[in-house]
């Protein structure tokens, strides 16, 4: 793990990261860019990040179970590092009903004989966030993944970095001018698999956490799911061809079943060796107007990786309802010898016929 102390040279660039000069960028590349809509500033911190992060801290750690480096690399990695104080966030103030929910557990803990404790693995994701500079006062600060798993980066792994919008990737490069662990690239993510995989050190993990803004119409498409799916289909396939052993996680965000179904199907023949499915819902998922949930999805996932996050997700499910009781689903979707263990269903779950005891 990175140290933690004054003189880490990623603290001291949380710290004061806004009076910083941009560093050189590492294999530039100058595509249009599309004016995003979307800014991640806003949603900080909120529900779907806690599980995203939750899960990405579970990878990280069973990488680093082993000694041999390994290559983090994020596809769609934003500018690394959000104020929770800041307009944006305090206008939204989606991260009170997300990571906040965890500073007091026994305040949120849904039914009676719900236990007030964090399970370890949260506790430690927590606790790595709290001791970032700008948080020792209190939660001020929420790191992206990008910094998130920069800070657990070991002397031989390394971080590949990919950012399109000029904006962000000038924070992301900023944050990161003094890390050589970490390189930075101001290109499409989904290309640039094409030239880091495989990585040098043989180990290690994508993500890929896009915006989902892809038009269906820009693609020239007639289905009703968004577009984003297909880019991430065709990116998955040639990275898998690249690359097979590595470890890919996807998040997804879930508003209509309909939707994430026929991607998810999808996965279960994309040639990885075994898929994992880790979903949380905060609404009923059967209306396109809000984000009523959120998934990652494991291709090639850990041995075990399922027994590591089923009481961090049983405890969310807790922490983070809202009007109705949150749901969590934990499930293979394709096991070890290729059977194809659940089929997703394009039903929402209110739809879903109860199964006693099932999740």
């Amino acid at each position: 793990m990175v140290d933690a102390s004054p003189g880490n040279a990623t603290d001291r660039l949380v710290s004061r990261q806004r009076g910083q000069a941009p560093a050189r960028l590492y294999l530039t590349a100058l595509p249009a860019v599309t004016v995003m809509n979307y800014r991640h500033a806003y949603h900080a911190g909120n529900f779907a990040d806690v599980l995203k992060h939750t899960v990405l801290l579970a990878l990280i750690e069973a990488m680093q179970a082993k000694p041999g480096p390994f290559c983090y690399i994020d596809t769609h990695a934003g500018r690394g590092s959000y104020a929770l104080d800041g307009v944006e966030a305090r206008k939204t103030g989606e991260y009170k009903d997300g990571i906040a929910r965890l500073l007091f557990p026994d305040l949120h803990q849904a039914g009676a004989a719900a236990a007030p404790s964090l399970p370890p693995l949260l506790r430690r994701w927590l606790d790595g966030i709290l001791a970032l500079p700008g948080n020792h006062d209190g939660l001020k600060l929420y790191p992206g993944s990008p910094l998130q798993v920069a800070r657990r980066l070991r002397p031989g792994d390394s971080a590949q970095l990919c950012e399109l919008h000029p904006d962000e990737a000038a924070s992301l490069r900023a944050l990161f001018q003094h890390d050589p662990r970490v390189h930075v690239h101001q290109r499409d993510g989904y290309e640039a698999l094409k030239a880091l995989l495989p990585p040098k050190e043989k180990r290690g993990l994508v993500l890929i956490d896009p915006a989902y803004e892809a038009q269906n119409a820009e693609y020239k498409l007639a289905e009703s799911r968004p577009a984003e799916y297909r880019l991430i289909e065709q990116a998955l396939k040639s990275a898998m061809q690249r690359w097979p052993g590595g470890v890919y996680a996807v998040w997804y965000p879930i508003k209509l079943r309909s939707q994430v179904q026929p991607f998810l199907r999808g996965l279960q023949r994309s040639g990885a060796k075994r898929v994992l499915r880790a979903e949380l819902l905060v609404h009923p998922d059967d209306s396109p107007l809000r984000l009523n949930g959120s998934g990652m999805v494991i291709l090639n996932a850990p041995w075990k990786l399922d027994d590591t996050l089923r009481e961090p997700l049983r405890a969310l499910a807790g922490l983070l309802s809202q009007e109705h009781p949150a749901s969590w689903k934990l499930d293979w979707l394709l096991d070890e010898s290729g059977s194809m263990l659940n089929t997703p269903s394009p039903l929402p779950a209110s739809r879903l016929p109860r199964t006693p005891g099932r999740r």
